[in-house]
């Protein structure tokens, strides 16, 4: 989605300065925000280590679980540089989808596909092997990439291993470990841009029996 118009929304705009806070993991959130200009980072405290979940650039969006789920924040939102950020509400939201359904159409758009990666990145979390996490993140881009040839059991995705380990929840070099495994198996072919899957059948049949003993 192209970066908003800010003379059309320039009373939701908000600065932050770089290495400022946006809101704190498990505080109460009534907000969310489409960044203007500058990079947002994304933590969470797992254990005692600080992990980057994300780094968001303009035009992405972020905080909108916290009105779609009325729930907690889930992660730490930090500017890395100077941010400039459309604030958006409950309340305010209305306005905007009453007064720009085109806009407003967009956004639920990225609504409806981000509660989508949540939940399905959910279901590749909660398988234990990271064989298993790993196979299913291929089934996962291969659910959600619609220019992708289905018309064979071969797939070619244009991805890498940090892509991967993001999406399986793991540090860049276990999933590089998994990756090379599968590699050896000669059940992928790793490149600089992308990852070939020889059968997604196959793999499709090794995380379904994973998720049954769970």
């Amino acid at each position: 989605m192209a970066v908003m118009d800010m003379a059309a929304f320039g009373r939701f705009a908000k600065t932050f300065k770089a290495g400022e806070m946006i809101f704190s993991e498990f505080e109460p959130g009534d907000n969310f925000y489409l960044i203007q200009a500058g990079r947002v980072q994304l933590v969470k405290v797992i254990g005692e280590i600080e992990k980057t979940l994300d780094i968001l650039q303009p035009s992405e969006m972020f905080g909108e679980m916290a009105i779609l789920e009325k729930s907690p924040r889930s992660a730490t939102a930090i500017a890395m540089d100077n941010v400039t950020v459309l604030e958006f509400n409950s309340q305010n939201f209305e306005v905007l989808m009453m007064g720009n359904p085109q806009i407003a159409l967009k956004l639920l758009r990225m609504f409806a596909k981000r509660i989508y990666d949540s939940k399905r990145r959910f279901m590749i979390l909660t398988l234990e092997e990271p064989q298993a996490k790993i196979a299913d993140v291929f089934l996962m881009l291969d659910e959600s990439q619609a220019d992708i040839d289905k018309t064979t059991e071969k797939r070619e995705f244009k991805t890498n291993v940090d892509g991967v380990a993001h999406w399986a929840g793991m540090t860049v070099n276990a999933a590089r470990d998994v990756l090379g495994h599968f590699a050896n198996q000669r059940r992928i072919e790793i490149y600089p841009d992308k990852i070939v899957v020889k059968n997604i059948n196959d793999f499709s049949r090794f995380v379904n029996s994973r998720r049954k003993k769970n």
